[in-house]
Formats: structure tokens, C-alpha cells, sequence
């Protein structure tokens, strides 16, 4: 697999890959001929996006990406189909709370499945990645990990950990022909953004519009991303271009965040 100029060939595997950021990420993967596996929580979601996907060969795995046992079968699944040489770790759930009211349970919930999620399922398919030596993992971040916000706490920490992350692995894997990247989208038109319009709007009584317009306003170029442009930058990253980026936390912000 080393020195291979493209995607054609590869098994790539996309977590949370049912809608928005992922089912985009999985149509640019497969456009540039790769095989996907699709994991998520919804089967007959799954299989009607792979049934839509250019090429032939998808799949699709069914799991909870917080639960060890639910990975490991995943992946074991996955594997089955041909070594994993790409994986995207796009699995995430957003809550808000002021912190002095914030639950424990919450707290949790945040860290399990943008945190713990990415870990367990990298874990799964870097062996693949070691043997092949060749492989491309991006963690899908998110602007809250490179800065605060308010009410989000435990998904900023959740995300902040997703960079430390990726950065300490780039470094453990730099000399055996894999990279790990993170992308950190702002505020991107996916149901998350969509469910905090609504609870702005229920909250504070203003028009579905000033809501949308309190999430743009942090955008220099004053709009919402589109899940679109997140996955190029994730093709890009998993592409033989970009074999020298590592360790890098790319944000799709429209300027918001500058590093």
C-alpha cells in the first residue's frame, strides 16, 4: 500500500455516516474510488446511502461507537471485508448547559461518544493500518476544540481532547506511512446547528432566521458551512497530496479560528 497515488482500492470507514458531515464525507470518498463501510446506529438508513454511492462493494456496520464490545464486532466486521487503510471519525453528538448546572450524566455522554468514540474505533482499525503501513485516520473535530464557547463545556473539552489526541498519535505513527489529521468545522448546516436553532428560538422567543443569524454572526464570512466543504477537506487529507500534512487540526470555519 505505500506510495499509492490514490483512493482507488482502499477500505475506508466512516462513523456517523448517516447524514450531514458523514454521508457527505462517504460520497467524496467514493467518488474517489474508494470502498466504503458505513457505520452508524440506523441499518436501513446506512444501506440506502450505500445503495447511492458511486462504485460497488459498500457496506454498512451497526454500532454504538461509545460501547467497547459494539466496536470491536464492527470492526471485526469491517475487517472481514479487507483490511481498513482510511477511517473517519465523524461520530459526535453536541448538548448545551450552563456548567453549574451541567449533569453528570451529561458530562459523560459528551466525553463517551466524541472522545471515547474516536478512540475505540481507532484503536480497532489502526492494526490494519500498522500491517499495511499505509493509513489515513481524520478525526472530525470541531471549532470547540480549538476555542471556548459558552454553554458547551463538555463538548469543547470532549473536542479539545480529540485534538490532543490525534496529535499524540500523529507522532506515535509519523515513520510507518500513516497520517492522522483533524478537521474543525464551525457552525455547518447539519441537524445538530438545526436543533440549536430550535432551542434558541424556544428559549428566547426570536424568529427562526435571528437565530440562524446568532450562529453566523462568528463567521468572517458571515454564512454556515456547508457539509460539502468539510469533506473535501477530508478527501484532501486522505488523499496521497497530502501524505506530508500530520498532526494537523484544519479548520472550516469561513476565518473564525486562524492557528
Amino acid at each position: 500500500m505505500a506510495g499509492i497515488p490514490t483512493l482507488k482500492g482502499s477500505h475506508a470507514v466512516v462513523t456517523g455516516a448517516a447524514r450531514g458531515i458523514g454521508a457527505e464525507i462517504a460520497q467524496a470518498l467514493a467518488a474517489e474510488g474508494a470502498r466504503l463501510t458505513l457505520l452508524g446506529r440506523r441499518r436501513d438508513v446506512l444501506q440506502a446511502l450505500a445503495a447511492e454511492l458511486p462504485g460497488e462493494g459498500h457496506g454498512v456496520v451497526v454500532a454504538d461507537v461509545s460501547d467497547p464490545a459494539q466496536v470491536a464486532a464492527a470492526f471485526g466486521e469491517a475487517s472481514a471485508r479487507g483490511p481498513v487503510t482510511v477511517l473517519v471519525n465523524n461520530a459526535g453528538q453536541a448538548e448545551t448547559a450552563p456548567f453549574a448546572k451541567m449533569s453528570i450524566e451529561l458530562w459523560q455522554r459528551m466525553l463517551a461518544v466524541n472522545l471515547t468514540g474516536t478512540f475505540l474505533c481507532t484503536q480497532a482499525a489502526l492494526p490494519g493500518m500498522l500491517e499495511a503501513r499505509w493509513g489515513r485516520i481524520v478525526n472530525i473535530a470541531s471549532t470547540a476544540g480549538l476555542k471556548g464557547y459558552a454553554y458547551v463545556a463538555a463538548y469543547a473539552a470532549a473536542k479539545h481532547g480529540v485534538i490532543g489526541l490525534t496529535r499524540s498519535l500523529a507522532l506515535e505513527v509519523a515513520k510507518k506511512g500513516i497520517t492522522v489529521n483533524a478537521v474543525c468545522p464551525g457552525y455547518t448546516e447539519t441537524d445538530i446547528l438545526r436543533d440549536g436553532i430550535a432551542n434558541v428560538v424556544a428559549k428566547t422567543g426570536m424568529s427562526e432566521a435571528e437565530a440562524r443569524a446568532q450562529f453566523t454572526v462568528g463567521n468572517p464570512q458571515g454564512r454556515i458551512v456547508q457539509p460539502r466543504e468539510v469533506a473535501d477537506a477530508v478527501r484532501w487529507l486522505c488523499g496521497d497530496a497530502a501524505s506530508s500534512i500530520t498532526g494537523q487540526s484544519i479548520s472550516v470555519s469561513g476565518g473564525e479560528v486562524m492557528q
